[in-house]
């Protein structure tokens, strides 16, 4: 069962609405383009010069503008407009889905230092600085100020996303009327340091012997291991190993490497480890974050932990919900679990 379970603490702001222009796609509006900056200074220190970062909205004409946010896997590309497109919320996002298209627009980004469109170490590049979630939201900032639309409806950000939502609900108050962050506490906990460290390590290992895709492969089946919970991993792979001329096959072992082998296909290995760090960095003074803020905890996440969750919803500083789930899909609930999630935007935009 994959039943969801519900703790709420208080109750979100009302909504407001905003516009902008944009071009029509089937029954959605539809506006993608890049946002160009001279120059942008980092929070940990040297300036990226001729910075560009690509964005995306989708969803019905005049209606109020969330911005969405995911896992440095996630791209502007929230859900998908046409055939050939394929959304990494798409389960979540779209016309109709808990994220409703029809009720809100949807502004995705590349994130800085990706794989994505916006500037980021390109293959061979082992000298590009490190990126913190500040940036992430400053370009944000700049965006959204771009656009002169006032402020977003709210910043919806999962996983690495929500670190960044909760970064810009710090640093920029006035665009945004609130947040929500899905599985994204204030600090990382050191145990998924722990793991991201092996697997940067992995990836900086094989890349010095030319083969970084594998290392990107091997280190994506570790973090494979981390997004879901034990209780899902028993039910979906307690079979008996197959026994061949090399030795032992387990069937966790076959998920793991798929999942690895397609990531790898697609990701920068150079990336993966800028955003895996920026995800380590990562640190906020939740006392200076007073926007509207719902957090979303998942009981199984091993990567952000219930008790860092709640810890964080201590700290915060002004008005403040924390909605407790439980899943066995564990920190990748936010990919998986969309009649929850459904209730949980019901409440909070």
């Amino acid at each position: 069962m994959n039943a969801m379970t519900l703790g709420v603490r208080n109750a979100p702001a009302e909504p407001i609405a905003m516009s902008t222009a944009e071009s029509e796609i089937s029954s959605l509006s539809v506006e993608e383009d890049v946002l160009t900056l001279d120059s942008l200074g980092l929070e940990f220190g040297g300036r990226l010069k001729n910075v560009s970062l690509a964005w995306r909205i989708a969803g019905r004409r005049n209606a109020p503008l969330v911005a969405v946010l995911g896992g440095i896997s996630a791209g502007r590309t929230v859900f998908a407009t046409a055939a050939a497109e394929k959304g990494w919320w798409q389960e979540v996002a779209g016309p109709g889905r808990a994220l409703d298209a029809d009720a809100f627009r949807i502004l995705g980004i590349d994130f800085l230092g990706g794989s994505g469109q916006s500037t980021g170490p390109q293959n061979g590049q082992i000298d590009f600085p490190s990126v913190s979630a500040y940036d992430q939201a400053a370009l944000l900032g700049k965006l959204v100020e771009r656009l002169q639309i006032g402020r977003l409806h709210a910043v919806v950000g999962a996983s690495y996303g929500g670190m960044v939502a909760l970064a810009f609900a710090e640093r920029h108050p006035a665009l945004t009327e609130r947040i929500v962050a899905i599985s994204a506490a204030d600090r990382p906990h050191p145990m998924a340091t722990a793991w991201r460290s092996v697997q940067r390590a992995t990836v900086k290992a094989l890349l010095a012997r030319g083969a970084g895709a594998e290392g990107l492969k091997l280190a994506r089946a570790l973090a494979m291991a981390t997004y879901r919970s034990p209780q899902e991993f028993k039910q979906r792979f307690d079979g008996e190993p197959k026994l061949t001329a090399r030795g032992a096959v387990f069937p966790v072992e076959e998920y793991l490497f798929a999942r690895g082998e397609a990531y790898s296909q697609s990701y920068v290995p150079e990336a993966f480890i800028c955003l895996s760090e920026s995800i380590d960095l990562h640190r906020v003074d939740a006392s200076l974050i007073k926007t509207p803020t719902t957090l979303v905890a998942v009981r199984e996440d091993q990567l952000a932990p219930l008790a860092d969750m709640q810890a964080l919803y201590e700290r915060l500083g002004g008005q403040k919900e924390l909605i407790e789930l439980s899943s066995l899909y564990g920190h990748d609930a936010f990919l998986k679990e969309s009649v929850a999630l459904r209730r949980v935007f019901g409440r909070a935009l």
